[in-house]
């Protein structure tokens, strides 16, 4: 539920949209070539969390199988990327709910959110089942209207948007489905988590597939790739076009509510790695802080909403969608190359699908629309210089003395 809760969020209300302008209908092999590298990723993740088991995700795996250097780029990867997908939720509520002022409400739904993290509010595991249900059910109402109706259009059996296009339609769909990660972070909160893990992310991975492929393809069937990349609300547009266009309203209840349920894990998400990274000197020490009475990292979450917002004001739906991939499939690229260094004795995965996951996260990467790719690229360099400059100005253990 927690994978899930993650993923079938934004990305399937928002996602098809910048897909369908990549690679028309080829969004749908784009798809599945996202799922078999998310899989890959999905798999080394889970044998790494059953063998470090602490909170941190590639943040540890990487520190302790690659060294401190590569945990700290998966952290600031994290950070920046996840920051970005909280910058593109947000625009998806404020696509659905009021449309004419998209940013507008993004800004106001981050400003709430903020708010409400400061105050010592969480989104509870009741809470994360209730959205789930609501979005599945919404989804299967958007699936059931689209395969009605009378004005389908037939898919174009082959899609003449090219390889390039197709790969590009990945990265972007790729963002839906990064939300795994959010169970490699559980390990010290769950029971067993060598056995529950490594069962709980493929399963989780394999029920968001299901789901994706029959809303893409339902939507693709209902109105057609162009109209989908000519939106930025894809399932609204989709309902709208068939017979049952006065449930529209429904769809876009949907969505904000999804999109807001992740927008509040992730912005927790975030600034508990930013509070873990500054503990370990590798952020501001004030971003440390913590509220001494409601026990939250205040200045972590003021940070970053803060970004967020910059981040909305800045880009739009598709370059947030972009720049998010770039720095998640980075993230992953170092948890693969971590698996491939298990030992035999600690159950690693069959070595080709690390190395897939690896080459895949590069492609991908490389791949994405290019401005996207080039700002991931320089904000990804900026952490690097931060992080030897760091080293080169940090006392030494003699000088300390």
């Amino acid at each position: 539920m927690v994978g899930l809760g993650s993923m079938i969020g934004a990305g399937v209300f928002a996602a098809f949209a910048p897909a369908a302008r990549a690679a028309g209908s080829g969004l749908l092999i784009g798809l599945a070539l996202a799922a078999a590298v998310a899989y890959c990723n999905a798999t080394s993740s889970a044998r790494l969390a059953a063998r470090h088991p602490q909170s941190g995700g590639t943040y540890v795996y990487g520190r302790e199988r690659l060294g401190p250097f590569w945990g700290y780029l998966a952290g600031w990867a994290f950070v920046v990327g996840k920051t970005a997908s909280c910058a593109a939720m947000a625009m998806t509520v404020g696509a659905y709910v009021w449309p004419e002022y998209t940013r507008a409400t993004g800004v106001g739904a981050v400003a709430l959110l903020t708010l409400l993290n400061l105050r010592g509010v969480q989104k509870a595991a009741w809470l994360t089942r209730a959205i789930v249900a609501v979005t599945l059910l919404v989804l299967a109402m958007v699936v059931v209207a689209c395969l009605t109706s009378a004005d389908a259009e037939r898919l174009e059996p082959f899609p003449d948007a090219g390889w390039y296009g197709i790969l590009q339609s990945a990265g972007l769909l790729f963002f839906a489905f990064a939300g795994y990660a959010r169970i490699a972070t559980l390990g010290e909160e769950v029971r067993d988590p060598a056995r529950t893990i490594p069962r709980a992310i493929p399963a989780a991975l394999g029920i968001a597939l299901v789901v994706y492929a029959a809303v893409a393809f339902a939507a693709l069937l209902a109105v057609g790739a162009d109209a989908l990349a000519a939106t930025t609300a894809p399932l609204d547009a989709a309902v709208r076009a068939t017979d049952w266009s006065a449930a529209a309203p429904v769809v876009r209840i949907g969505a904000a509510v999804a999109a807001l349920g992740s927008l509040l894990a992730l912005i927790l998400g975030v600034s508990r790695t930013t509070l873990a990274m500054a503990r370990d000197g590798h952020l501001p020490r004030t971003l440390a802080a913590v509220d001494p009475g409601r026990q939250v990292p205040h200045h972590a979450e003021i940070a970053v909403g803060a970004l967020i917002v910059l981040l909305i004001a800045v880009a739009d739906l598709r370059g947030a969608i972009g720049f998010s991939s770039f720095g998640v499939l980075v993230y992953y690229a170092i948890a693969n190359a971590s698996a491939m260094r298990l030992r035999s004795d600690e159950n690693p995965p069959p070595r080709v699908l690390p190395v897939l996951g690896l080459a895949g996260c590069v492609l991908l990467a490389a791949t994405l629309p290019w401005r996207s790719a080039a700002w991931g690229a320089a904000v990804l360099l900026l952490g690097v210089v931060v992080w030897f400059v760091r080293a080169r100005f940090r006392p030494r253990p003699a000088d300390a003395a």
